[in-house]
């Protein structure tokens, strides 16, 4: 027997704002009985766990030990500029000149995230 992971957990200061940021980023709906001021919401993704944040008192105070890595649709460097501009923060720069690495943004409540390169990116650095 296995366990299936159901949920990633993010705890957070403001939930629906913080879901919505993560809805943005995944392209996917939040949940449809989330409103403004819930103190739990869902982000469902269309494949895997959900992404589920949850509203807790304390502030973010260290480095994220489990983090979501990102393999986006588009080039790398497209993502983290569409990133930029829907409300991440550059954190550090993971990319080498030959194409491969990656880079590390955090969510609008610091949670760091890291994004890989695309498979058009790994195709062409492979030709």
């Amino acid at each position: 027997m296995v366990s299936v992971v159901q949920n990633v957990a993010i705890d957070c200061a403001d939930a629906y704002e913080l879901a919505r940021f993560w809805s943005r980023v995944t392209g996917r709906p939040l949940h449809p009985e989330d409103r403004p001021g819930a103190r739990e919401t869902q982000v469902p993704l269309a494949e895997g766990p959900v992404l589920y944040f949850n509203q807790v008192p304390e502030p973010k105070e260290t480095k994220n030990r489990i983090h979501l890595c990102l393999r986006p649709e588009t080039s790398r460097e497209q993502e983290v500029e569409r990133l930029l501009g829907i409300g991440a923060t550059f954190v550090t720069d993971h990319r080498n000149p030959d194409g491969s690495g990656w880079a590390i943004l955090a969510d609008p409540e610091g949670n760091e995230f890291c994004v890989l390169r695309s498979e058009s990116d790994r195709a062409a650095m492979n030709s």
